[in-house]
C-alpha cells in the first residue's frame, strides 16, 4: 500500500504544477486578447516608404517597400492577380490587406475599398495606405497623427507613399522613376525605391525591404500568382540587396 503522506505530497506538487499552467494560460490569453485593436501604445510604427503599381501591359500588380522596421515585407505588402495591390503602413492595420483585396474582388474601386476600410478603423488617424485595383485606380490615405515627414504621390497606375521620410521629396523621386522607367513592373518598381532611398528615404535609416508582384498562375509551376516574391528583412543596404536577388530572379525566367 502507498504511504499516504507520499500520496499528500504528490497531490500537493500537481495541484502547483496545474496551478503554475493554468496561470500561464490566462496571462498569455490576457496578452493576446486583452489589447484593443486600435492600442498602439507599445507598438512601433512602420516607418516607410512604398509604392503599389499596375503594368497596362499585362495586368501585373505589385508592391515595393523599404523600412527602418524589421521584415518590412511580412506587414506592409498585399495583392492578388487580377484585383489588386495594397500597402498598409505607419501604425498598420494589417486587416486592410485582405479585407481591401476582398472588397476590391466584390468590383468596388480602389477608392471605394479605401473609403470602406477608413470608414471602419477608429485608428484610421494613424494609417496610411496606398491601394490600385485591376483597372489602375489608385487611392491613398495618410492620417492627421502619422508623423512627419508623411505623404504621398500619385500618377497613372501607381501611388507611392511614405511617413517618417527625410522630405516630401522621397515620394516624388518615386513616382517619377516609376514613370521613366522601362521593363517589367518589378523593375519599375524597384527603380522606385532606389529613388526614394537617393533622396533620404527613411529618416532613421534602413533596415528590411520587399517586392510583391503578382500575376496569373505566375508563380512556381503555375499553381499561384506569386510570381515575384522577395524580401530581405535585416540588412544594413536592404534595398541593393533586394535588387540583387531581383536580378537573379528575372535572370531565372
Amino acid at each position: 500500500m502507498r504511504n499516504p503522506k507520499c500520496f499528500e505530497r504528490d497531490t500537493v506538487r500537481e495541484y502547483i504544477r496545474m496551478s503554475s499552467i493554468l496561470f500561464m494560460c490566462v496571462t498569455a490569453l490576457a496578452g493576446a486578447g486583452g489589447r484593443h485593436p486600435d492600442d498602439t501604445s507599445d507598438l512601433q510604427p512602420v516607418a516607410t516608404f512604398s509604392i503599389v503599381g499596375r503594368d497596362p501591359q499585362n495586368g501585373d500588380l505589385g508592391v515595393a517597400v523599404q523600412s527602418k522596421f524589421f521584415a518590412v515585407g511580412a506587414v506592409v505588402p498585399w495583392a492578388k492577380a487580377g484585383v489588386g495591390a495594397i500597402a498598409t503602413q505607419s501604425w498598420a492595420n494589417t486587416t486592410y490587406g485582405p479585407k481591401g483585396l476582398e472588397l476590391l474582388e466584390s468590383g468596388l474601386t480602389a477608392q471605394q475599398a479605401l473609403d470602406r476600410l477608413i470608414a471602419a478603423d477608429a485608428g484610421r488617424a494613424q494609417r496610411q495606405v496606398g491601394i490600385i485595383d485591376a483597372k489602375g485606380n489608385a487611392a491613398n490615405h495618410t492620417g492627421d497623427e502619422c508623423l512627419e515627414w508623411a505623404g504621398v504621390a500619385k500618377g497613372e497606375n501607381y501611388t507611392a507613399q511614405g511617413n517618417i521620410l527625410v522630405s516630401e521629396e522621397v515620394v516624388k523621386a518615386m513616382g517619377l522613376a516609376f514613370e521613366e522607367t522601362a521593363g517589367e513592373l518589378a523593375e519599375k518598381l524597384m527603380a522606385a525605391l532606389v529613388a526614394g532611398q537617393d533622396k533620404g528615404g527613411d529618416r532613421r535609416g534602413q533596415q528590411s525591404a520587399a517586392l510583391l508582384v503578382v500575376r496569373e498562375k505566375g508563380g512556381y509551376s503555375g499553381f499561384n500568382d506569386r510570381y515575384i516574391d522577395l524580401r530581405v528583412d535585416d540588412h544594413e543596404r536592404p534595398i541593393d540587396e533586394l535588387q540583387r536577388l531581383l536580378k537573379i530572379q528575372l535572370g531565372m525566367r
